[in-house]
């Protein structure tokens, strides 16, 4: 099994506080193709397999890259094996980045169907059910029931890190479907074609982990 030099299995070395409010602010400077151009020798260097210019990539979106897998594990551990298969990917398919795009949207792409393909080798029998019951067992849920789920939703002052212990809590299918509607903003069709379900069955997981994720963020913080 390939894997990441020695180097890249570290994480990144923190940086300095005054380098970070410098490097926010001219990110804030340039736009969408100021900073392509700065990817752009980036990308070169990967092309050519230069350790340095992959280094540099993996340090420039560990952190992004590693809320992206926490959000689909259940634990940090999980995460980084699934962070270090894809950037493997990244270097190994970077050809087929056509630039056309963000390079960062890009790599999150590949962080995502890492992740999903992560959970079908391990053989989850309930991967896309998260409970106790065949596929077929789900019928559409009614659009009633799924707008309900969506209003009663109270405002809770949470911080990033309750979000991902809570969404680390929920079954593989649950959090699988919700990340990519919530976060990746895929509708129900593109969710049901990717993971072969079927719209009713991801319609079903994202109002079960709403409700889940509900309880266990009202649990946690003693509200009701």
């Amino acid at each position: 099994m390939a894997t990441l030099p020695a180097v890249m299995l570290q994480r990144p070395t923190t940086t300095p506080a005054t380098e970070r409010s410098s490097l926010r602010l001219v990110q804030d400077a340039v736009g969408f193709d100021d900073q392509e151009r700065v990817h752009a020798p980036l990308i070169d260097g990967c092309l050519q397999e230069d350790r340095r210019a992959q280094q540099r990539v993996y340090e420039l979106f560990y952190g992004r890259m590693m809320a992206v897998c926490l959000r689909y594990t259940k634990n940090a551990d999980q995460a980084k094996d699934i962070l270090q298969d894809g950037f493997i990917k990244v270097f190994k398919s970077i050809s087929k980045f056509n630039r056309a795009g963000s390079f960062e949207g890009w790599i999150r792409r590949i962080m995502v169907n890492t992740a999903i393909d992560h959970f079908r080798r391990t053989k989850n029998s309930y991967l896309l059910l998260g409970e106790d019951r065949s596929i077929e067992d789900f019928g559409d849920q009614d659009e009633e029931d799924i707008l309900a789920d969506e209003g009663s939703e109270d405002h809770l002052d949470l911080k990033p890190a309750d979000i991902i212990n809570a969404m680390q809590k929920l079954t593989p299918a649950y959090r699988t479907v919700f990340n990519l509607y919530v976060f990746e903003e895929l509708t129900h069709k593109e969710i049901a074609d990717m993971l072969g379900i079927n719209i009713g069955t991801s319609k079903s997981n994202l109002a079960k982990a709403k409700n889940n994720l509900k309880k266990f963020l009202s649990k946690e913080h003693k509200l009701h």
